[in-house]
C-alpha cells in the first residue's frame, strides 16, 4: 500500500552560529520549527578552491519538516539568508518524506469508507419539503 505523507524534510547544513538566521527565515514563510544537529565538515582545500570560499569545519545541520506546497518557499528563504553566498555559507535540499507519525495536522490517511457519510440529496430534499410546510 502506498502512502503519502505530504510533507518533506529540508536540511540545511551552514556553518556553526547561523541555525537561528535559518530557522528565522523558514518560519517567516510558514514553518513551524526545526531541529539542529551540531556537525563537523570534511571540506578540502579544492572545494575551497571551486566554492572560492574558506570552509569553517565546525557546522550545524538544521533539519525541517515542511507541508510540500511551502517546500520551495522555505528553500528559496534559506537561499537568501544562509546561502553560500552569505555568511552562513550554507546549502539546502530537501528530500520526500513517505510517512508522518506525532504531528496533529498531518494529512487525514483514513479511507474514504471510514469517513462520516453525507445525507443522500433525496434525504435532504425531504427535510426542506417538511419544514416548508411548517413554516
Amino acid at each position: 500500500m502506498e502512502t503519502i505523507s505530504g510533507y518533506e524534510m529540508i536540511m540545511c547544513i551552514i556553518d556553526s552560529g547561523f541555525s537561528e538566521a535559518v530557522m528565522d527565515a523558514a518560519k517567516e514563510v510558514g514553518a513551524r520549527g526545526g531541529t539542529v544537529i551540531h556537525a563537523r565538515g570534511t571540506a578540502n582545500k579544492e572545494a575551497e578552491q571551486f566554492f572560492n570560499i574558506s570552509i569553517q569545519p565546525d557546522k550545524e545541520i538544521v533539519m525541517i519538516l515542511v507541508p510540500a506546497e511551502i517546500k520551495d518557499a522555505v528553500l528559496h528563504a534559506l537561499y537568501r539568508s544562509a546561502g553560500l553566498k552569505t555568511e552562513g555559507h550554507g546549502i539546502a535540499f530537501s528530500l520526500p518524506v513517505d510517512d508522518v507519525v506525532g504531528i496533529s495536522s498531518a494529512p487525514s490517511t483514513q479511507p474514504e469508507e471510514q469517513k462520516p457519510e453525507e445525507k443522500p440529496a433525496d434525504e435532504n430534499k425531504e427535510e426542506a419539503t417538511s419544514e416548508d410546510k411548517n413554516g
